[in-house]
């Protein structure tokens, strides 16, 4: 289950849930786009703002978890020049720009971490000199790479109405689609259920490839300062 954001976590995840976001849906209209349908810029969507975008509840399932949505952007297939592949391309291109930020956040961090100062762990030594404003910036780069994982790995559950369920849909065969799509009216309480009671699962499967990333960039000793950051800042 999941718990209630302290304020430093609200404070490092905001800005990262803004990006990853406003970046997801966006790349959904600009995928669509190129691909004949200027819906979602008609209707404004074709933006770098993340108002736009934003889904009251999908937003604050991303504040307390590694996992959420956007308002999804409107896609007509009918002006794809070639529906089933364009749909499959334009439902990829929000999840593959996510795992494509956590990619670069996970380079920053291979940048930035080694040249910040590292605090000493507060429950060890609690009159220790903290370095807060460098503890922020490393549960930012921190949760640049969770969070997108996360959005990027929920977003391909292929449940409706989430981007796998328009991916798993366009690779079917015409009987075992239709099925599908039969199915699919079960997709939100079964989504619902997911959230709710599979949480700490979800979260499990999306810190693998995380720590991977987090692996292949840092050293033991700069995955410390990023750990000792989170524990200090009472985000771990």
């Amino acid at each position: 289950m999941f718990s209630l954001p302290t304020v430093p976590e609200l404070i490092t995840r905001i800005p990262v849930i803004l990006i990853a976001l406003t970046v997801h849906e966006f790349c959904h209209g600009y995928a669509a786009l190129r691909c004949g349908d200027d819906t979602a810029k008609r209707a404004g969507r074709l933006t770098l703002n993340p108002i736009p975008h934003l889904d009251l509840i999908g937003t604050i399932c991303l504040l307390i978890a590694p996992i959420g949505w956007a308002k999804p952007v409107p896609v007509n297939p009918y002006y794809f020049r070639n529906p089933r592949r364009d749909e499959m391309i334009v439902s990829f291109a929000g999840p593959g720009s996510n795992f494509s930020l956590a990619l670069i956040f996970a380079a920053l961090a291979g940048i930035i971490v080694p040249l910040l100062p590292a605090s000493e762990p507060a429950w060890l030594y609690p009159d220790a000199v903290r370095h807060q404003g460098a503890e922020l910036l490393l549960a930012i780069l921190f949760w640049g790479v969770v969070l997108n994982i996360g959005l990027g790995i929920f977003n391909l559950i292929p449940l409706f109405p989430l981007d796998g369920s328009h991916i798993l849909s366009n690779l079917l065969p015409y009987e075992q689609r239709r099925k599908y799509e039969e199915f699919s009216k079960y997709s939100p309480i079964i989504l619902l259920a997911l959230v709710l009671l599979g949480g700490s699962l979800l979260g499990q499967i999306i810190f693998v490839p995380s720590n991977l990333l987090f692996n292949a960039v840092l050293s033991n000793e700069n995955l410390d300062k990023i750990y000792i950051a989170l524990r200090n800042l009472k985000i771990m």
